[in-house]
């Protein structure tokens, strides 16, 4: 009998498509995971570390503990049958080691892809050395292999996220993190067509980016060539913000929103 877990992984990679981009509007907890995967299109889940850690009363950057993210986690694969990939912040351990355990953990509750970033602390700089940065993706494809399960690791490079990033070393990056076992790359600082156009070029493999407010339009991220578009914390900014718009409604006496009315 085919383990689920296999069949998700495979239909996630298999989403990844350039020029028809896999659209992740991202959650952050079983009911948000729940009215994402019920809307009709969405074919995959993913989560945002940054808006799971602030529903915890947390800091982003790890603010978790490992057991809490694997938790966090272990509730939103369970709400959907859809793939999940599980924003992993840097795996939660100093070491390549820690990684493979770690992600192993996840694998276990059923994730079916992870994100994995190289920068140390909190902010986007410093980065982990490129090799060792390599290491920790290695280490991620190591526990996949083990398990039999082939997730989809999407590797996230900061280079251009941060003053004065250099752009032959956010490359140089990409491309190593897919040679040691990433199957996609997440550039962040991709501000505009040209750039965009650019690292599709140099490097050698799928990309994913982030859709915001100001950027470059989805139908143009789909024309270009781009694989996989998510919103990272924006999703759960947005859900604040007409939360807080029917708030200030209902204090003022004004007419009851809609939304209230909504049956989940």
């Amino acid at each position: 009998m085919t383990n689920p877990t296999f069949v998700k992984a495979e239909l996630l990679r298999s989403l990844h498509v350039p020029g028809s981009p896999l659209i992740v509007p991202n959650v952050w907890d079983a009911v948000t995971a729940r009215i994402v995967a019920q809307v009709e299109g969405v074919k995959a889940l993913a989560t945002a570390s940054h808006s799971i850690s602030y529903a915890h009363g947390v800091r982003d950057g790890e603010g978790l503990t490992v057991d809490q993210a694997v938790e966090a986690a272990s509730r939103i694969i369970a709400a959907t049958e859809l793939p999940v990939s599980v924003d992993f912040e840097k795996g939660y351990s100093e070491t390549p080691k820690g990684v493979e355990e770690n992600v192993a953990r996840l694998i276990e509750a059923g994730a079916a892809g992870i994100n994995i970033e190289d920068s140390i602390g909190e902010a986007k700089a410093p980065q982990f050395e490129i090799g060792d940065a390599a290491k920790r993706v290695a280490a991620a494809r190591a526990a996949a292999n083990v398990s039999g399960i082939p997730i989809v690791i999407n590797a996230r490079v900061d280079t251009l996220a941060t003053k004065g990033g250099n752009w032959e070393e956010a490359i140089q990056r990409a491309n190593t993190y897919l040679d040691s076992g990433a199957d996609v790359i997440f550039m962040l600082g991709l501000n505009d067509e040209d750039s965009i156009k650019r690292a599709l070029d140099e490097i050698n493999g799928p990309i994913s980016v982030i859709g915001k407010p100001g950027g470059v339009p989805l139908k143009t991220l789909a024309q270009l060539g781009v694989s996989r578009v998510s919103f990272g914390p924006g999703t759960l900014g947005l859900t604040l913000a007409h939360l807080a718009s029917a708030a200030s409604a209902l204090v003022d006496l004004a007419a009851y929103p809609d939304e209230l009315a909504f049956e989940y």
